[in-house]
């Protein structure tokens, strides 16, 4: 019975735990009240320090939404309905610019009033049950929580609620707000003829993905050929520099190679370089006039006046940008792949090699198996990462050779590079929103589904 009631006890001390609908539901007349009146619960039972900041919480988003942000959200509807223009000035005798709104900041403010009202709704939550953990302790006659007893807590059982605090509201405020508001940019008409403040943009719903999809529209006719070699691309540059890298591992793991910590050095040292010094280099090689070109000229390979199109060409610029591209990846794979593979379990060999298994048998079912394993998340990482090179495509052939056929598109561009030139170069913002937004369901479903399926995933345990 001692033992029963001492549990009781334990689960009477923490009412916090209850969710709000529970906190509203089996609450008094106060409790229920301070959902809409904040820290009500807390001020009439003499938690006077936490029942005003609750409160001030509501007036100041009071005082916000009547001084500014009905406004907003009501902007954020119409994205604004004065246009600049210019009106003539009879005493100066000139043309001067008329105000006139900013879809974009009146899209943006609309963003963070909603985000605004969204945390004003937790803080809601908050207080409702805040009062109701304190109307639950008052009928158990139990401690109320003073202002000291919550500042103690802050540093005790509370302790990860103050620490991750400041970084969630950084997310929320850095990451989440920008992000919101450039998926609804995907939903206007913001592209290089409606460019605030001069002119107005509007919503246009799902328009910009009907056309991204529509056959015959030259949108469609640049995103499927990009998409297709993006995806191309993401796989040959992961799968290649993951195999390449592996096999030098494992070249230079093995015991009869001497030496192994210069070869080592040698491919760290090319790690150190900058991947951008590395790239612009090889964009100057295999230039037309590059070096690689005049040793071919020079040994007769080619005439005195050709030269190979290496980034001139649609498919010598794939092949040369994969290529380069494993000279880049296969270092950094080398070194990853190398600690597992000294961390594989010797008595595996030795058991294998016991019962006749040759070499080829003993990769293909044991060290193989292992590499798989352990480094599918980090294949899935690195695909995702390829996906979104932007690096290597830019600085080596800048997307191109560019064609006629495509939308401001060039033949080696990916999704990422296509969505630069959409955004910085042509302006055309609500089509750039709409790839990434494209580009990320591609980029999660992809992931999921294949982390999911790995063995990395369903027996976690297996090669400990």
């Amino acid at each position: 019975m001692g033992i029963f009631k001492k549990k009781q006890e334990l689960i009477y001390s923490k009412p916090a735990d209850a969710s709000t609908a529970q906190a509203f539901r089996h609450g008094d007349l106060i409790t229920r009240l301070s959902f809409f009146i904040f820290g009500l619960g807390n001020l009439i039972n003499k938690q006077i320090v936490r029942g005003v900041v609750f409160l001030l919480f509501e007036i100041g988003y009071l005082v916000y939404m009547i001084s500014f942000g009905i406004g907003a959200l009501g902007d954020m509807i119409t994205l604004g309905t004065v246009e600049q223009g210019e009106v003539y000035n009879e005493a100066l005798g000139i043309y001067e610019y008329s105000l006139g709104d900013n879809s974009m900041l009146c899209l943006l403010y609309g963003v963070i009033t909603l985000f605004i009202t969204a945390a004003i709704v937790f803080i809601a939550c908050m207080s409702g049950k805040s009062a109701y953990a304190t109307q639950f302790r008052k009928e158990k006659n139990m401690h109320i929580p003073s202002f000291r007893d919550d500042l103690k807590s802050l540093t005790e059982e509370n302790l990860h609620s103050m620490l991750l605090s400041l970084p969630i509201i950084g997310i929320i405020v850095f990451t989440i707000v920008p992000l919101v508001f450039m998926i609804l940019i995907a939903f206007t008409s913001y592209d290089r003829d409606h460019q605030p403040p001069g002119k107005l943009f509007e919503w246009v719903g799902l328009s910009n993905f009907t056309a991204m999809f529509s056959q015959g529209g030259k949108l469609a006719a640049t995103f499927w050929p990009v998409l297709s070699w993006t995806l191309i691309w993401a796989v040959l540059a992961t799968s290649t520099c993951y195999i390449l890298g592996l096999m030098l591992a494992l070249l230079i793991n093995r015991k009869g190679t001497r030496i192994k910590g210069f070869w080592r050095f040698m491919f760290v040292l090319s790690v150190a370089v900058p991947q951008f010094v590395t790239l612009l280099s090889m964009r100057t090689i295999f230039n037309a006039n590059g070096p690689v070109n005049v040793l071919l000229r020079d040994f007769g390979i080619i005439g005195a006046t050709e030269s190979i199109p290496f980034f001139t060409n649609p498919l010598y610029a794939k092949i040369t940008i994969i290529c380069i591209n494993i000279w880049i990846g296969v270092p950094f794979t080398m070194l990853s792949t190398t600690g597992i593979l000294q961390n594989i379990p010797g008595e595996l060999y030795e058991a294998a090699r016991i019962d006749g298994a040759s070499a080829p048998t003993i990769f293909r079912k044991i060290t193989l198996p292992y590499m798989l394993f352990v480094m599918t998340p980090n294949l899935i990482t690195s695909f995702t990462g390829n996906i979104n090179n932007f690096n290597v495509i830019f600085l080596l052939s800048g997307g191109g050779p560019d064609s006629m056929d495509y939308y401001y598109a060039g033949k080696t561009d990916l999704l990422i590079t296509w969505l630069y030139r959409l955004t910085i170069t042509q302006k055309d913002y609500n089509l750039g929103a709409v790839i990434g937004i494209l580009t990320f369901i591609i980029l999660a479903t992809v992931s999921l589904l294949t982390y999911r399926h790995t063995g990395s995933y369903k027996d976690e345990g297996a090669f400990q």
